[in-house]
């Protein structure tokens, strides 16, 4: 894909440079694992890491945490920027229920987002796990200015890993390796180390490890496209306290998957445009990623598949023309002016309005499952339910990139959990 991906490099990762969503998946994306030979992660199992991880700051029963390292709170309403209250008020409007809490098990519809954001303070794991006093702790060192290069091998042991380390390449030995790379590194260092498929990694003269054919496959993300409108010029702009306060879910009409669609509303004042971005939350459609380069700087190349399967594109156009009845409603009338995108003539048909979902998809920014998690019967697994790399010993794998496919939820807050409960298991 020619989109920009941005991801986290950094101390951090992703959860320094995301939106600050933290959203959890439903109970059925569990199911599913389950179902898909991942006993170990059903939602009765996986709740308590979710709880313990976080401080929720406007819930306390039993389904939410207030000792965890991660603080989350939602916007009060009378917090709400004008065009968010807009949002709320057309999608109550449309007959969309009311969502206080997102986060609850059963929940869906209109509604605050819950966030890792508060007084305009991005809490990222930097700040919420590696504290001063875990950084003073003599068994840990946090090496900056690094790439791995390989995971380096004996037989089918990992014994260590190849870096670049400003500029000279060291090798570090180790009796355990834990990978988190993220969804497109991490397949990636894999398949550069000679885990991957034989034949791909034969093409770029890679020695082949262990011949693993789901590496870099089952690609998934949530595709959505940026739909725009000219603001009302009269309209004041007023600086972002944060873009998106407040968000939909639902289920689409010909599906049975609950919350299978998802809504982004915000409002540029720099651009001055109003957007929404309808959002596929359980795609059918995956892609796959391969090598371009033994050279761990060269990018991989990614092929999502974005709307490829036709489910996905009915749903799309349901939610394109949603938003625009959302967009109709009597609370936007002093906000929008005249659309940017799409056009009278994108809408003219359903062909038409393919045309313009495919050429202007988007990324969600939620890699998952070029890794995935599953028992060694399952042709595609690369990993099993701790994240141990089937086919070798001593290397785990935990980032999103095991995800057996991508959840209904932005990813930070599950790809947290799963290193928390993968941390218990592999103690």
């Amino acid at each position: 894909t020619d989109l920009p991906l941005p991801r986290g490099k950094v101390m951090g990762g992703s959860s320094t440079v995301n939106a600050q969503i933290f959203l959890r998946p439903h109970p059925d994306d569990f199911a599913m694992w389950v179902e898909n030979g991942n006993d170990q992660w059903s939602y009765e199992q996986v709740l308590p890491y979710f709880i313990n991880l976080e401080r929720d700051l406007d819930f306390s029963e039993d389904n939410h945490g207030t000792h965890g390292p991660t603080p989350v709170r939602r916007y009060k309403e009378q917090e709400w920027l004008p065009d968010q209250a807009a949002f709320y008020a057309a999608c109550r409007s449309l007959d969309f229920p009311d969502c206080p809490d997102a986060n609850q098990p059963d929940s869906t519809g209109v509604g605050p987002f819950p966030l890792n954001n508060v007084d305009r303070l991005r809490y990222s794991t930097i700040l919420t796990y590696l504290t001063p006093q875990v950084r003073d702790r003599e068994n840990l060192t946090i090496q900056p200015d690094s790439t791995v290069y390989q995971i380096l091998f004996e037989g089918a042991r990992a014994i260590g890993v190849e870096v670049d380390f400003e500029g000279t390449l060291e090798t570090v030995l180790a009796d355990k390796i834990i990978m988190s790379a993220g969804a497109i590194a991490s397949p990636q260092l894999l398949m550069l180390s000679g885990i991957g498929p034989a034949d791909h990694l034969g093409d770029l003269g890679i020695p082949v490890v262990v011949d693993s054919p789901g590496v870099g496959q089952n690609l998934c993300d949530h595709p959505t496209n940026n739909m725009r409108w000219q603001l009302n010029p009269e309209l004041k702009f007023e600086d972002r306290a944060h873009w998106h306060q407040v968000g939909l879910r639902y289920s689409s009409g010909n599906s049975n998957l609950a919350n299978d669609m998802i809504v982004y509303a915000g409002l540029n004042p720099y651009e001055k445009f109003l957007f929404l971005r309808p959002s596929i939350n359980f795609p059918m459609a995956s892609g796959e990623l391969k090598l371009s380069s033994t050279d761990p700087n060269v990018q991989p190349v990614l092929n999502y598949r974005y709307f490829d399967h036709p489910f996905d594109r009915q749903r799309q156009r349901q939610a394109i023309r949603l938003c625009l009845d959302i967009v109709h409603e009597n609370s936007y009338k002093d906000i929008l002016s005249d659309p940017i995108q799409p056009l009278p003539e994108n809408l003219a048909s359903d062909e038409a309005l393919d045309e313009w979902i495919l050429r202007e998809a988007d990324t969600g920014h939620h890699s998952a499952s070029t890794c995935k998690m599953g028992p060694v019967t399952d042709y595609l697994a690369v990993v099993d339910q701790d994240g141990s790399v089937h086919g070798t010993e001593g290397l785990n794998v935990v980032d999103a990139s095991i995800m057996p496919h991508c959840v209904r939820a932005n990813i930070n807050a599950t790809t947290m959990m799963m290193a928390e409960r993968i941390a218990d298991l592999v103690s």
